[in-house]
């Protein structure tokens, strides 16, 4: 097994997971975001990437290719980007997915946790086509997250930052200051 580090980011919708992966990017970070392997795969298949869309596919995936199916994906991709060292990988939603990641190196999980009205504000703000347009539609989001594994992947997360009341910036350097210990003992085994 190599010794490169894989940080796996884990959390609900809009808890934070991609304003701490644009962060440890900017530190030099290989990044991967579990749903633009999604994104890119429906592409592929000629559908639209709205929501619905996406998480049919997501679901589709995992029956038909296991339910660490978007790990697989994100290995694909990594081989084809090259070997960074360390690597960030957006949007864990299952153990499955974090056992098909430590056959390419170490795999440590950074769960970020965030209330739902704190989420609902946060994805809303973000303003991606898959953005929930009511809180019907986010809890219905929520559910689908929870029926692929996700609330297994928070409980088994290596560390955890609640992230209702930090600003950006306390959030990225919680994050770097845990993933600075991992690099530390990463390095030193």
């Amino acid at each position: 097994m190599s010794n490169r580090l894989i940080v796996c980011l884990t959390g609900m919708p809009g808890a934070g997971k991609s304003t701490v992966a644009s962060f440890l990017k900017e530190k030099g970070f290989a990044t991967v975001t579990m749903g633009d392997a999604v994104r890119e795969e429906a592409e592929m298949q000629g559908l639209e990437p709205t929501d619905p869309n996406l998480g049919k596919l997501m679901i589709k995936l995992r029956q038909d290719l296991g339910q660490g199916a978007v790990a697989h994906l994100i290995l694909q991709k990594l081989a084809r980007d090259g070997n960074a060292d360390a690597v960030v990988i957006d949007g864990i939603r299952s153990i499955p997915e974090v056992e098909v990641l430590k056959k390419v190196g170490r795999v440590k999980l950074l769960a970020i946790h965030a209330s739902r009205d704190t989420r609902f504000r946060h994805l809303v703000d973000r303003g991606r086509s898959d953005a929930p347009a009511s809180s019907d539609e986010f809890a219905g989001r929520d559910r689908r997250e929870f029926s692929v594994g996700i609330s297994e992947a928070i409980a088994l997360a290596d560390e955890t930052i609640s992230n209702n009341d930090l600003t950006l910036e306390q959030l990225k350097h919680q994050a770097y200051d845990i993933v600075k210990g991992w690099l530390e003992e990463a390095k030193n085994s």
